[in-house]
């Protein structure tokens, strides 16, 4: 496993990172056991850095990862690195950004019980909050970390515009954004501030959403409590285009003894601006096949020639907080 300093102010984790979204139910039925075997994997590949959310089923992912690490929390904590999320609620059945004081200190008291840990080491907003102004987040945040109740602070799907305002009351450590093969727009604006910045990125979705693990096909069909079964992106023409686009991937990636979905995330960490790729999985194995995307390396003549494959692609994006419902 490689690692790499999470920014000038971040800790030193594992360039893959253990994500743990699934676990949460958005991926359909979870299995505990399987799950927390591939939290157990992840450690044995060297894998420090666990990235979860109290939004994630609400409580549910934090309290299945707490237990699968509670051995390494209880006698090895500094041998962790947790990062969680928090600044949504369930309101009624839907999901609601809530960034005020009130509404992190309740979602990060809420993480720390279900994690089974007295601090998190990365704390992010996870989408920004229009409702609340940014330098209250900021501050409350800050706040967290005098207390001794956070180590670093970070945040998710923030612009530039919204980390230079977030940064005139505290800097910001980490940054988490979507980005993969097929969603490159942080690419423009969002990699050169965090770089001018000394923000650490560890980006989410580098296998787009299963899309880049090289096991869909255009048969391949989601269980109703998947949100990728109401998608646009998972049927018809997309879907077909952008699996033609993964068939050559594959055919690239295997002449270099490699999976697609070790490419994509190789292709993720071989931006300069990426320090760490987060990586779900649902089984021991799933985590095994991708865990070495991190030490597969791209000259310049493979990026180029991937380059020339993606001109047919369409592009993947993902849900919103809004788009997912909660029973």
């Amino acid at each position: 496993m490689q690692y790499a300093q999470l920014g000038e102010r971040g800790p030193r984790v594992s360039r893959i990172a253990f994500g743990n979204w699934s676990a949460g139910g958005d991926w359909g039925r979870v299995d505990r056991d399987a799950a927390i075997a591939a939290t157990r994997k992840a450690l044995d590949l060297g894998i420090n850095l666990f990235d979860t959310a109290h939004a994630y089923g609400f409580g549910a992912a934090e309290q299945l990862l707490g237990e699968a690490l509670q051995p390494e929390i209880r006698s090895a904590r500094e041998s962790l690195v947790i990062a969680t999320k928090g600044g949504l609620r369930n309101e009624g059945g839907l999901t609601v950004r809530d960034s005020s004081p009130v509404g992190l200190r309740r979602d990060l008291e809420a993480s720390l019980r279900a994690l089974g840990t007295d601090y998190v080491d990365i704390y992010q907003v996870h989408w920004p909050d229009p409702a609340t102004p940014i330098e209250t987040t900021a501050e409350t945040l800050d706040e967290f970390v005098r207390e001794g109740l956070v180590r670093s602070v970070g945040v998710s799907n923030y612009d530039a515009r919204q980390m230079t305002t977030f940064q005139r009351v505290r800097p910001i450590d980490t940054l988490q954004p979507p980005y993969h093969l097929f969603r490159r727009a942080i690419e423009a604006t969002i990699l050169p501030f965090a770089r001018e910045h000394g923000i650490g990125v560890l980006v989410y979705g580098p296998l787009a959403h299963g899309l880049l693990s090289g096991r869909m096909t255009e048969d391949t069909t989601f269980a109703a409590d998947d949100w990728r079964s109401k998608s646009d992106l998972f049927v018809g023409e997309t879907f077909r285009r952008n699996l033609a686009v993964v068939r050559d991937l594959s055919q690239f990636a295997a002449r270099r003894n490699a999976t697609v979905a070790q490419l994509a995330i190789a292709w993720t960490l071989a931006n300069p601006g990426v320090d760490v790729a987060i990586v779900g999985a649902r089984s021991p194995e799933q985590i095994r096949q991708t865990a070495p995307g991190a030490d597969l390396r791209l000259s310049p003549e493979d990026t180029a020639q991937i380059e020339l494959m993606l001109r047919a692609e369409v592009a993947v994006g993902g849900p919103a907080p809004e788009a997912m419902p909660r029973s």
